[in-house]
């Protein structure tokens, strides 16, 4: 259960859970005259409390990509019942952010990324040749054969502790001035030395699932971290095996090579969620 609110002016630590269609965001993270989830939660907050804290999110997604329970955290003086501020929120939010619970948390050192012990991700792909246009922003579809045993022998190879410098997004303008071109999923720099790339999977697998769309392929990870853009380079590297176009035993290959040119290419951002975020029992 969350703590009472203060009410003597004193700071309080929050954590939300929302859910998001990303369609029409250009990310996460707020950008001046864009749309984004950070912008817009943050302008509700202020409407809604007379405050303006800048939510940190687990993570930054990208433009386009989805969430099912991405979790925020910042801090609120207002003694307001966590659940009038959800309520409060979605009335004002716009329709393609809901806040699915609100509530304080104990620790004043409670932070939704770094507090983050790891995270699960699911692609999803539209099997067949006619998706629904009520389904068709949340998958890629896919009019190609695939071999389902070759999707999930590859997925085993990505388990354990891996350097994932193959599956990373790069910034030639940021290397050219001399940074690390190399980013995390949160925006953080990553170094191009050895380990700074290095991330754990606990979880890799392959699934086919039917819904109301068709039949659908959903990957879903769960690992202590990810790469900018890794999970879709994961996901596109895996459909040139199972299309064919690319050998099983070239993965083992791929992730020794630390170049991204190595890899296959990004899956587009419509398939991809944020399914869930898992953090020490408060």
């Amino acid at each position: 259960m969350s703590t009472p609110p203060q009410s003597d002016g004193h700071p309080q630590t929050w954590k939300l859970t929302l859910a998001y269609d990303g369609t029409d965001f250009h990310g996460w993270q707020i950008q001046p005259d864009r749309p984004t989830i950070q912008g817009e939660l943050q302008s509700a907050l202020e409407r809604v409390t007379g405050e303006s804290p800048l939510p940190q999110g687990s993570g930054r997604t990208d433009a386009g990509v989805h969430a099912l329970a991405q979790v925020a955290s910042f801090a609120l003086s207002a003694p307001i019942p966590p659940e009038n501020l959800r309520r409060a929120l979605n009335r004002t939010l716009p329709l393609a952010i809901r806040v699915s619970e609100a509530k304080t948390v104990p620790s004043t050192t409670f932070h939704a990324r770094h507090s983050a012990l790891a995270k699960t991700y699911e692609y999803r792909i539209f099997l067949g040749e006619t998706c629904s246009p009520f389904h068709a922003r949340y998958v890629l579809p896919c009019l190609w054969k695939i071999d389902p045993v070759l999707l999930q022998e590859s997925a085993r190879i990505f388990l354990g502790e891996h350097d994932f410098l193959s599956f990373a997004a790069t910034d030639p303008e940021r290397s050219a001035r001399g940074a690390p071109a190399i980013l995390d999923e949160d925006g953080d720099e990553q170094g191009s030395g050895p380990g700074s790339t290095l991330r754990t999977i606990f979880s890799s697998a392959w699934q086919e699932r039917g819904s109301e769309a068709g039949a659908l392929l959903v990957y879903r990870v769960r690992g202590n971290g990810f790469l900018h853009h890794m999970v879709r380079n994961l996901v596109g590297t895996m459909l040139e095996i199972g299309r064919g176009q690319l050998a099983l035993d070239e993965l083992v290959k791929i992730l020794a090579a630390r170049s991204r040119s190595a890899a296959g290419p990004t899956a587009p951002a419509c398939g991809l969620f944020l399914h869930s975020v898992e953090y020490p029992q408060e």
